[in-house]
């Protein structure tokens, strides 16, 4: 282990020698450098965007956001307030005189108002939790949103009262909820999420809904201002019809609740069209399958003509807002690998108006992003190329491209030499299909050069990876890998029917689509087969430890958080009853054979490839106890193996910085040893 240790301090302290004007490439400590704007939106009149300016704190070990504004032609770019904590969930008033947001405060998140003319700013609220999804009605007198409020846990058993200065251990927690922790947060407190207003002036806030369910929702007023609309899960039965919501109004002066859907699936983002005679919302009919396209719907506000209007994308739809014409609706959806914003109207015609929304998702080269529309439709929204996270673009409705209006890394990354990322496309072996993926070449490329090749599997399994900005990716391509990530069967991006390959099928061919990806690169002579490695988180992490357990061509793997055995992760995971029927038929108890032969560990017999199993110890999504399972099989074994545990890590390991710089020098620093 001593070569190891070596290897991992080589990592952290290997500086290039070269001039200081010569580039070099990504660096581990460069993360801590990066910036990335989210949450843009747009002035009513076009001429302004209030955005979130994020970044990492070194100091602390976490990410970081205040709010800035620029103008619409990039110039007077300048942070909105003099405070130095976070803001987030900026909106314009309808007049757009004033900016409401959400700021820390040593009590807590509280709202915030911004004066446009003055600069003023003042604190509007004293919350007793975190105010979420602000939404002003539409005569800018109120402002509605959503907090938490707490209830009291259950009691079964009253203690007897301890001695005076008796130091007893803490009280039991008692759950009898269905889900009672959250990957990231822990232990949930009991309670439900409302729907609160308040004056935008200041003054007292009023509870609208108050039954025990759920309302954390986006909210939309009607354009008199009297009814808000909303998505919530208030059928009976409500904790186990977990994937089930509807669209409901609440009158606000009589608190009164009318069910305006009543599909059973998710319906959810309803958005009142600007004439005040339509509803547009998300959702579909659950088939309880592995995946299902999320469509656009259409409906009159008393839920009267229901109907479908994006039938004809075969995609899923996001982020949806009505157009100030009320003709149609702005929306974004992924197609291979590539988050795009478009619009269509009420007949269904769809127009694409821009392409690379994202950049949002630190880590690895994830979807993400917003986007914002002026009532004259100018829209900006959060841009990203493979060289660079989100920027804010900017198009006119006349514009052919987007104008780039920040340039928020050119002071860290003008002096790098990143990978470059390249597309290629392939078949699968399996049944024909075509299948997409990228490689990251290391810099200063030298194709005369024989080079080893890094596998890098994405998550989910339902997700997908794209032509984004990773500094994970950028890390092994800087270490002298080829890096290869792969959209196999189940990626979202590429129709209903792909992504739901994986049905009662997990894992499947996706393992086929992975592997010919791999021999593609190597008959093409871009990497040498002889030295193959592979890695990958969550689902990657799966499909990592699925190979080495189907076949021994890797010289060495490290295998991310993964899920090791479906009977014991489906049963201890903060999602557990999120997996019956829609994964794998039946429980665990009910259906066996299949959750056991669907596990990578009922094939680690077969492994003789040396592997690193990397877990956060706080992890609930996949727990440490999964990881556990697969060292100690290899171990037992007595294949190479170590057991790498974050200790102040979630499923999220990328959430502290230099987790994820740990995460990428530990996987180098693995590889290394086998790369000689």
């Amino acid at each position: 282990m001593y070569r190891f240790y070596s290897l991992l301090l080589f990592v952290f302290t290997f500086q290039f020698v070269t001039a200081q004007t010569e580039k070099i490439p990504f660096q581990p400590l460069d993360v801590f450098e990066l910036e990335w704007a989210s949450e843009p939106q747009i002035s009513p009149d076009g001429s302004q965007i209030v955005y979130r300016r994020n970044g990492f704190d070194i100091m602390n070990d976490r990410s970081q956001g205040n709010l800035w504004i620029v103008n619409t032609d990039g110039s007077s770019h300048r942070k909105l307030t003099s405070r130095e904590v976070n803001e987030s969930q900026a909106r314009w008033s309808p007049s757009g005189d004033r900016i409401a947001f959400i700021s820390s405060t040593d009590e807590g998140s509280e709202l915030y108002m911004y004066w446009t003319k003055t600069g003023q700013i003042a604190k509007l609220s004293q919350l007793e939790k975190s105010p979420s999804n602000l939404t002003w009605s539409p005569n800018g007198n109120d402002i509605a949103f959503t907090m938490f409020v707490s209830e009291k846990p259950p009691i079964v058993a009253k203690m007897p009262s301890k001695p005076k200065g008796a130091k007893w251990a803490k009280p039991a927690r008692i759950t009898d909820r269905l889900k009672h922790e959250r990957d990231g947060g822990g232990y949930m407190e009991p309670g439900f999420t409302h729907i609160f207003m308040m004056p935008s002036e200041g003054g007292s806030v009023h509870q609208i809904t108050t039954d025990n369910y759920d309302h954390n929702s986006s909210l939309s007023f009607s354009p008199d201002g009297k009814t808000i609309y909303f998505g919530a899960n208030r059928v009976e039965d409500w904790e186990y019809r977990f994937r089930n919501s509807e669209i409901y109004s609440v009158d606000i002066v009589t608190k009164s609740i009318t069910a305006l859907t009543s599909q059973n699936g998710p319906d959810y983002s309803p958005k009142a069209s600007p004439d005040g005679k339509s509803i547009a919302f998300l959702g579909y009919l659950d088939k309880v399958q592995t995946y299902q396209n999320r469509v656009l719907h259409l409906m009159n506000t008393d839920g009267s003509n229901r109907r479908i209007i994006s039938s004809d994308l075969d995609r899923s739809v996001s982020g949806i807002s009505w157009d100030a014409s009320g003709k149609g609706l702005y929306f974004t959806y992924d197609d291979k690998g590539n988050t795009k914003v478009a619009h269509i109207n009420l007949s269904g015609a769809i127009v694409k108006l821009a392409n690379d929304l994202g950049g949002t998702t630190i880590g690895r080269p994830y979807g993400g992003g917003s986007y914002s529309v002026s009532s004259k439709g100018t829209l900006v929204y959060s841009h990203t190329r493979p060289d660079y996270p989100s920027d804010l673009a900017v198009k006119k409705p006349k514009d052919k491209e987007p104008k780039l209006i920040t340039d928020l890394n050119s002071d860290i990354l003008d002096y790098r030499t990143l990978g470059k990322v390249e597309e290629v496309w392939y078949t699968s072996s399996f049944d024909g299909r075509n299948i997409q993926g990228w490689i990251v070449k290391p810099p200063f490329y030298d194709a005369s050069k024989s080079y080893p090749l890094l596998v890098e599997n994405h998550g989910g399994p339902i997700s997908n990876y794209g032509d984004r900005f990773s500094p994970e990716i950028q890390l092994y391509a800087a270490d002298g890998y080829v890096v290869f990530y792969p959209n196999p069967r189940g990626s979202t991006s590429y129709g209903e029917e792909f992504a739901n390959l994986l049905y009662n099928n997990y894992p499947g061919q996706d393992y086929n689509d992975v592997m010919d990806g791999v021999d593609y690169l190597v008959n093409k002579g871009i990497v040498d087969d002889d030295k193959l490695y592979v890695t990958g988180g969550s689902a990657g992490g799966i499909m990592t430890a699925w190979i080495v357990g189907k076949n021994n061509r890797f010289k060495a793997a490290v295998v991310h958080k993964p899920v090791i055995n479906w009977i014991s992760k489906t049963l201890v995971a903060d999602n557990y009853f999120g997996y019956a029927n829609s994964r794998y038929p039946g429980q665990p108890w009910e259906n066996f054979e299949t959750y056991w032969e669907s596990s990578p560990l009922s094939l680690v017999g077969n492994v003789e490839t040396p592997t690193m199993v990397i877990v956060g110890m706080k992890d609930l999504r996949t727990p440490p106890s999964e990881a556990k399972q697969f060292y100690h099989a290899l171990k037992l074994r007595k294949i190479e193996t170590v057991l790498v545990e974050l200790p102040d890590a979630s499923h999220g390991i990328y959430k502290k910085p230099s987790n994820l710089i740990s995460k990428v020098a530990h996987t180098l620093a693995w590889l290394r040893m086998y790369n000689e």
